[in-house]
């Protein structure tokens, strides 16, 4: 089984593994700072005193004399190999700790001074001062610890906060993230969620019509065939007359038929939101949408003209929701453009990816009902009102952007667009 990984343990291991590290390194680069200083200092000491007796002068310039200076030991000797370097060395013995120098004297004659002092009240203090950097080590990460926690609790509580509102949400009571009380860090976050909450509330509104619609569209026509059945029943009727109901309530069963089947529609829509995307040409797939809906334009006495730009535009994408949203639109098209008049199926390449339109020169729509809901009508033509809807959902699944509106370059129709990203958002199903 896979271990869930924590981004809070991450981050205290991390910092306190820096933190440690920066401390030891520091400490240490403060230790070796100080002895050193103090040893360059008992080294020039040494070499001052034998430069002293060498141009045979007193070995400590006149003024008070240091503490430790009665420590100091002055030897004549030669040496088997004659050098002219200084050497200093360090010796221990015992509990004492002494510090050599031997300086060229009378290189001719092979005299060197021997210098011998006693350094062990220097190292007592080099390991108090250890003592000391250790005890501020163990100090300074007890506080790094505390400050780790404290930092990770504060990046964590946003995340905390976003996890407690996500979690007293339900589909009856949504409410966008408010971005001001949310660090800037995460600002991000909390715009994509709140871009999910209002495709949720959406969704959840148009289930609601979806439901409301379905129940009324099928009553409706379920109280006239009991309405009709009742009224033919009330006395004897003749041959004809139980024929013509039985007619009316065939008509009405094929309304409710046809409510039925694009009902079903929905659910196929879901399913086909889990095709594999495919790599294919849109220009492509447009022209052979637009060749099979110019001969039914043709059949109905109007013409559809056609523009794609640019002459190709690769894409991930699932076709059949694709399919779904430009046969839509160019059959409500037709639908409400008289004969003798033309629809444009067109397309052009802008900043956001490819912008695909279909223009119609029909009665127009009104822009403040909202026609994408379910069971949504306009005009005087025979529908049952999911179309859009469904070319809606569809749009949301390819994560593009769908728009109906009324034309602005002074003739009457409407103008349907469909805006698709150049990094399209599809649903990848798992294997």
């Amino acid at each position: 089984m896979s271990r869930q990984q924590s981004i809070r343990k991450n981050f205290l291991v991390q910092l306190l593994i820096s933190s440690a590290s920066l401390i030891l390194i520091f400490s240490s680069l403060l230790y070796f700072y100080i002895e050193k200083s103090i040893y360059d200092e008992k080294r020039d000491e040494l070499i001052h005193y034998a430069q002293n007796i060498s141009n045979y002068k007193a070995v400590y310039d006149f003024g008070e004399l240091p503490d430790n200076f009665l420590s100091l030991n002055i030897e004549v000797i030669s040496l088997i190999s004659p050098t002219d370097q200084i050497d200093v060395y360090e010796k221990t013995s015992g509990d004492k700790t002494f510090l050599t120098l031997i300086y060229p004297f009378d290189t001719k004659q092979n005299v060197y001074l021997k210098l011998v002092k006693d350094v062990s009240p220097t190292k007592k203090l080099l390991k108090k001062i250890v003592n000391y950097i250790f005890i501020i080590n163990i100090a300074g990460f007890l506080l790094v610890i505390l400050y780790a926690i404290a930092l990770s609790k504060m990046l964590a509580s946003p995340i905390k906060k976003l996890s407690q509102d996500l979690a007293n949400m339900n589909e009856h009571l949504m409410k966008p993230i408010q971005m001001d009380e949310i660090p800037q860090e995460f600002a991000p976050l909390a715009g994509t969620i709140n871009h999910l909450i209002a495709r949720i509330q959406n969704f959840v509104k148009y289930q609601k019509e979806l439901f409301i619609g379905t129940a009324h569209e099928l009553k409706t026509p379920l109280a006239v065939i009991k309405l009709k059945n009742q009224v033919t029943l009330i006395k004897k009727r003749s041959a004809e007359e139980y024929i013509e109901a039985i007619n009316t309530t065939n008509k009405t069963i094929d309304e409710m038929n046809v409510i039925v089947s694009n009902i079903l529609n929905i659910g196929r829509q879901e399913g086909a939101q889990l095709d594999q995307p495919q790599e294919v040409d849109v220009i492509e797939l447009l022209k052979q949408k637009a060749n099979d809906f110019q001969l039914l334009a043709e059949n109905e006495g109007k013409t559809l003209e056609i523009s794609f730009a640019p002459d190709v535009f690769m894409a991930t994408i699932q076709v059949g929701l694709l399919n779904q949203i430009v046969q839509n639109f160019l059959q409500n098209a037709l639908k409400f453009t008289p004969q003798e008049k033309k629809v444009t199926l067109r397309s052009s390449q802008d900043d956001f990816g490819l912008l695909i339109e279909v223009i119609d020169e029909g009665c127009g729509i009104d822009e403040s009902v909202d026609l994408f809901a379910p069971f949504k009508r306009q005009g005087n033509k025979s529908g049952v009102g999911l179309g859009l809807f469904l070319a809606k959902s569809a749009a949301d699944a390819l994560g593009a952007k769908i728009k109906l509106e009324n034309r602005d370059d002074g003739i009457d129709g409407t103008k349907a667009t469909l805006q698709l990203n150049s990094q399209l958002s599809c649903i990848i199903p798992q294997k």
